[in-house]
């Protein structure tokens, strides 16, 4: 038996829908990034933190922020039965990219000694925005999973009436 299903998107319409996710997934994680951002500088200048902590410090702020925009409004409308797996590999992905952000802002600091507070800021930027793109594979691939499309329901196999069939007549006994 086969299903029937509907039309498959063009590339074009796959690449329109991917640049509408893009951007909603960008305008959350603006948010993130102006929380990022706000909570990095406030950790080295207020609190007197060293760059990594504050870094990693602000990081967690806006992942947990960045969650309840993601899940909310940008993936409202994706699977949500197993929250316990989808918060883990949100959780798992999102340090990945604090790890890929931190990496950079580490390396800038004390591999190539740029410590200017300028130079922090670009390095966090070119950071987070490597982090970022590997989130955003990620949560779409593995965290918020589409839910799957409902197939079209497909039509019985077509029987022919039995009075509409050639009577069966039976062979005879020669003949077998």
């Amino acid at each position: 038996m086969t299903s029937m299903t509907g039309p498959k998107p063009s590339l074009r319409q796959k690449l329109s829908g991917l640049s509408g996710e893009a951007l909603k997934f960008g305008l959350v994680g603006l948010s993130g990034v102006v929380v990022n951002f706000a909570v990095f500088w406030f950790c080295m200048n207020s609190l007197g933190l060293a760059t990594l902590r504050s870094n990693i410090a602000a990081t967690l702020v806006a992942i947990a922020t960045n969650y309840l925009g993601y899940r909310y409004w940008l993936y409202k409308d994706r699977d949500a039965s197993s929250r316990k797996r989808e918060i883990t590999l949100f959780l798992l992905f999102s340090g990945a990219g604090m790890l890929i952000e931190t990496g950079v802002l580490g390396l800038s600091e004390y591999g190539f000694g740029f410590d200017g507070d300028l130079q922090k800021f670009a390095a966090k930027t070119l950071g987070l925005a490597i982090g970022t793109v590997f989130r955003f594979f990620s949560y779409r691939t593995w965290v918020f999973k589409a839910l799957p499309e409902l197939a079209e329901p497909t039509a019985p196999a077509a029987t022919v009436p039995a009075a509409a069939q050639p009577p069966v007549t039976e062979q005879p006994e020669y003949a077998r």
